[in-house]
């Protein structure tokens, strides 16, 4: 019993693609860091695209629809899968930010830190970007889905904002990593200003979620405007 424990608990042998929702959560819960939020934030958009899926494949079609209905559907079965992997890239990249600050300290382990610190940012960027391509698609669907699922538009859109804010905190903690060995934070934005703009598109991607999602609550949660 105790090996078969010792097994499930490595969790280099977990991954979001492969394991069940018990192993994988499991794994999350240990004290490893891999998976680990930012793991878990491709799990949320893998969620949001799936619910996206399912009220596509629930949706009547109304005239001139038909073509852009199969298309939102197509890109979030697509979507569900490239999370799933996205997230097991995010797992990789945050061992290998674990094992940089394990390192016996000097200039190797200095320089291993910012290699992961970068990779990490980059990682949870690819993320965020997906997640701010899916939003337009579950707007429309907002719009055109079947109205019965609108609570389900509004919990793939709660599964979204946790992807964009899980991303935009990873990218600018990893980028603010990189002033552990004497970078200023200018600095930081001089060197990668693609990622460093990006938690801007992230900030402006969660207030166009919010938005979104407080013109449909009213629809999802009526019993609110009774209290």
């Amino acid at each position: 019993m105790c090996g078969t424990l010792d097994a499930m608990e490595d969790t280099d042998t977990v991954t979001t693609q492969d394991s069940t929702v018990e192993d994988w959560t499991r794994a999350l819960a240990q004290s490893t860091g891999s998976p680990g939020g930012g793991a878990g934030t491709g799990l949320m958009l893998a969620i949001a695209a799936s619910l996206a899926s399912m009220v596509a494949g629930y949706t009547e079609p109304g005239e001139g629809e038909r073509a852009e209905l199969h298309r939102v559907r197509m890109q979030a079965q697509a979507l569900r899968k490239d999370a799933l992997r996205l997230a097991d890239q995010d797992a990789a990249a945050s061992r290998t930010f674990g094992a940089a600050f394990g390192l016996e300290p000097g200039t190797d382990r200095d320089d291993a830190i910012s290699r992961a610190s970068v990779a990490a940012a980059k990682a949870s960027a690819e993320l965020g970007i997906r997640a701010i391509e899916a939003i337009e698609d579950l707007a429309w669907l907002a719009i055109h889905g079947n109205r019965a699922l609108i609570a389900d538009v509004v919990v793939a859109f709660g599964a979204l904002r946790a992807t964009v804010a899980g991303a935009r905190t990873n990218v600018s903690f990893d980028l603010a990593s990189l002033t552990s060995h004497g970078n200023t934070m200018d600095q930081i934005r001089e060197q990668h200003p693609e990622l460093w703009a990006k938690v801007s598109d992230l900030n402006a991607a969660l207030e166009r979620i919010d938005s979104l999602t407080e013109g449909i609550d009213h629809r999802a949660a009526p019993t609110d405007a009774v209290q």
